[in-house]
């Protein structure tokens, strides 16, 4: 592999946008593929980037010369796509959320496990700085004990006309959505998901799926978590991530974080807030970095699978009104008892 680790992107959506403003910025990787069922589309990123395009995964596969791909498609094509790139030999990050249900996440684990080749799920937040800093505190011990944590991804946005709106393609609503990122988040902050309860609220917008959701969690160390998600309701909040522990507090901001390690007592700014292309450059250099061999792998395939099981579990919660406990394979069991 050379220095630049060559990638190619499946799908030139707006998340693709996003990630190839990620890889101009990087100095680890280039883009050097699109590619999307719209041609047209694949066509207009790949002028904007440089890239070539293709008008299917497979035929990148087959001729891009990449190392690896980026999979930014809808949810529900995620399972086919993954499975069909490793089975060509090419790793791939693939945009949250991993699957759509338990069952074709596993199968894609599976298959990438069966192959060896390196198989992730895009975590932007994991790689914010706020958040990378706040988990070290925590882990230092710095604000107790956490036991409680509060996170908010709420904003007016008409998804009416998005494939989103629609279940068959997108596997649900905002929970799937903005919540798997919260699933992420609380997992990466507190430690593995035991329980869930979800509630959907009223439906604003007129669509099969939901567009708010108060997710509650109860962690296998004993902490609680409360998510809320919505795509017509903005609760003006500076701080998206609120985290209380025995001694103190802290709390992750979009402009700026802070940290208060007595109760009562002073806060301590820290942080400059969340930058997204930042932090997706960030884990493109981490993606190319655990190619080489140079970088531990932060967010694996596991913790892809927890969420997707998270969020299968609060669907499931949804439908019962009752605690449901997450779900996991006796493979999967086994490695999180073994590592403690």
């Amino acid at each position: 592999m050379s220095d630049m680790v060559k990638l190619g992107l499946v799908g030139a959506g707006a998340i693709a946008r996003a990630y190839g403003a990620a890889i101009a910025a990087s100095n680890s990787a280039e883009l050097v593929a699109v590619a999307d069922v719209d041609r047209a589309a694949a066509e207009a990123l790949a002028a904007e980037t440089g890239a070539t395009a293709y008008g299917s995964h497979q035929d990148l596969a087959a001729c891009a010369g990449c190392d690896a791909v980026i999979v930014t498609t809808p949810p529900i094509t995620h399972a086919g796509i993954v499975v069909d790139l490793i089975g060509q030999g090419l790793p791939v990050l693939c945009e949250k959320p991993l699957s759509v249900d338990f069952e074709s996440a596993r199968k894609m684990i599976r298959a990438a496990e069966e192959a060896g080749i390196l198989l992730s799920m895009a975590s932007k937040f994991r790689f914010s700085d706020d958040v990378i800093a706040a988990r070290e505190m925590i882990l230092a011990g710095e604000i107790g004990t956490p036991l409680m944590l509060e996170n908010v991804f709420t904003g007016v946005v008409d998804m009416t006309s998005r494939w989103n709106a629609n279940p068959a393609v997108s596997g649900g609503g905002v929970l799937i959505d903005n919540g798997t990122h919260s699933a992420d988040i609380i997992r990466f902050l507190l430690g593995p998901i035991d329980k869930v309860l979800a509630m959907a609220a009223p439906r604003i917008q007129n669509m099969a799926v939901e567009d708010g959701v108060v997710m509650m969690v109860r962690t296998e160390a004993g902490a609680q978590a409360t998510a809320e998600t919505s795509w017509s309701i903005h609760k003006d909040r500076s701080a998206f991530i609120e985290i209380y522990g025995t001694t103190g507090a802290i709390e992750i901001g979009w402009k700026g974080s802070r940290i208060r390690r007595q109760h009562g007592g002073s806060w301590e700014p820290f942080g400059s807030g969340y930058d997204k292309v930042a932090s997706f450059t960030r884990q493109i250099d981490h993606f190319a970095g655990v190619l080489r061999g140079e970088d531990f792998e932060l967010g694996n395939a596991e913790d892809a699978l927890a969420s997707v099981s998270v969020i299968q579990a609060a669907y499931e919660s949804m439908a019962s009104g009752q605690w449901t406990t997450v779900g996991y394979d006796e493979v999967h069991q086994a490695r999180r008892k073994a590592a403690g």
